[in-house]
Order: C-alpha cells, then structure tokens, then sequence
C-alpha cells in the first residue's frame, strides 16, 4: 500500500478546540495540536507506538541525517545516560540549530520515513471500518514534531484521537525545544515518560466519560518501554509485539519466568497485515 490512499484522502485539521476542550488537554497532556475528540461509542481501543512500529525507523536516530556529515560528534554522543535520552536528544537538537539545520530540513528527513510492512494497509482498515468500531492513540518517545510530520505527508493524522508524546515546538530562533511528557516513578522507563501511566489514565478517563469499558483494548508495539504498557493489558486485551523485537522477546521471557504475569494474549507480527487479519476476526465477534 503506498501513500496514495492517504494523499487522496486527506482532511484538513481540525477546527481548534472549544473551551471544553481546551481544559480537557490541559487536563491530559498531548502533543497539543490537531487532536480529535473521540466519539463515546467506540467499541475497541488501540493503541500505537511510533518509532519502529509505524515506521520501520527511529525517528532520532534519522534526523541525524541533517547534522554536519550525516554525524554527530563524539564528544556529544558521550554525553547520553541511561534512562534520560529526552534530555540527550535536547542537547542534540540544540547542536542541530547551532549547525543551521532548519525546520524545513528536518521535516523533509521525517516524510522520507518508511512505513513498517503492511502498516498503511492497517491504517486503512481502521479509516475503513464502521465509526463506531476504532478509537485510536498513538503513544511514542520521540516527540511531537516528528510524528506530525509524517502523520501529516501520509495523510493520516485524523485517523488518531490522541497523541501522547514528548512536546517539541520550534523556538524564534528556529531551534526545535523538546521537552519531557511527564514525571513518574516506574523503574522499567526513562524518566521522561512511562507508556503505562498514559495508557492507564487513559482507559480510565475514557471508561467514566463513556460510562462502560471498551469490548478489547490493543496495543501495538516494538520495543522495551512498549513492554510496560502491555502489562496492563487484561485477558480479552491484545497486545501485537513486532516479532523478535525486545517487547516480544520480554513477553516470551515473563510468559517463562513469572506464568500468569503477562495477562493479554499475544500476536507477533512481521507485517502489519497479521495485525490486519486478527482485528478482522475480533470485530467479528
């Protein structure tokens, strides 16, 4: 599935918020911009990673692209600390401004990104399906402009009701500044965000608006900080890790070491048509 679909089926942002909803996303921090209020009557929740789940690349690892030499220098790269990458890519992001690397050059990076196999096709099953079928979420550690970025070239934005990531806005200087999403206390995740604290709160405040519980919830992920979300997962949830990626590998390994610990039943996928073909046969029920 190429990006034809989403050219021709594009739709303009949506109009800006009301004062409701103003208060509503200063309530649950998003990406801020273009989120659409989601009906109450959805059946299924799913959610997406970005990095290496939408599209078959990091998104930080790419923009380095624009950096001088396609590299950043060393002295810059040894300044990373485990668990506080957001602060790491703040630092490089800065180096990218100060080597004139524009707004324009980085988004020009992001609407190259490919898609993962079969994704587009996943996409355009859920934009296929009945309104009050799929509520869809997108949950990632890269950050906001990034993720625009590439929603917006494919055309694919309005598909998603909310965008949970780091903020980044371009400064008057033309200097992308990102910033952390939040402050949590879980050992499992960088210190910028927990993937589990949004997707519970989440559930949660869409449950007592909706005042029922959605049929399924989905999640659909690649990596370690994917792994933590999937554990709130109950038994009628799915949770769809990318084959042989570190969140299938710590669902396999908890699934040996601690039985009953992962609770929701697992789909790993090598192209998103695997995903496809599940989904078709849970809304059938």
């Amino acid at each position: 599935m190429g990006d034809s679909f989403f050219n021709c089926c594009y739709v303009p942002p949506p109009h800006p918020p009301g004062e409701g909803e103003q208060q509503q996303q200063q309530q649950q921090p998003a990406s801020g911009r273009g989120d659409v209020m989601a009906p109450p009557n959805k059946r299924f929740l799913i959610f997406f990673d970005f990095d290496e789940t939408v599209v078959d690349e990091t998104s930080d690892d790419a923009v380095v692209q624009v950096a001088p030499g396609q590299h950043l220098p060393g002295w810059l790269k040894d300044t990373y600390q485990p668990g506080r990458y957001n602060a790491y890519m703040q630092r490089v992001l800065a180096y990218l401004a100060e080597r004139g690397v524009t707004e324009s050059d980085m988004r020009g990076v992001m609407e190259k990104l490919p898609a993962t196999p079969g994704m587009l096709g996943l996409f355009q099953f859920l934009r296929a399906r009945p309104l009050q079928d799929f509520e869809a979420v997108l949950v990632s550690d890269a950050n906001a402009f990034f993720i625009e970025a590439w929603l917006r070239r494919v055309g694919a934005r309005q598909l998603f009701h909310r965008i949970f990531t780091n903020p980044a806005t371009f400064s008057r200087d033309g200097r992308l500044v990102m910033r952390p999403f939040h402050a949590h206390d879980c050992p499992r995740c960088p210190d910028n965000l927990c993937k589990q604290v949004v997707v519970r709160d989440y559930v949660a405040r869409r449950t007592q608006e909706r005042g029922r519980p959605y049929q399924r919830v989905f999640y659909v992920g690649d990596g370690a900080n994917d792994f933590c979300p999937a554990l709130a997962l109950g038994p009628r949830d799915v949770a769809f890790p990318r084959r042989d990626f570190p969140m299938h590998k710590l669902i396999a390994e908890t699934h040996e070491s601690m039985p009953g610990e992962f609770k929701a039943v697992t789909v790993p996928w090598v192209s998103a048509e695997e995903v496809v073909q599940r989904l078709k046969k849970l809304v059938a029920e």
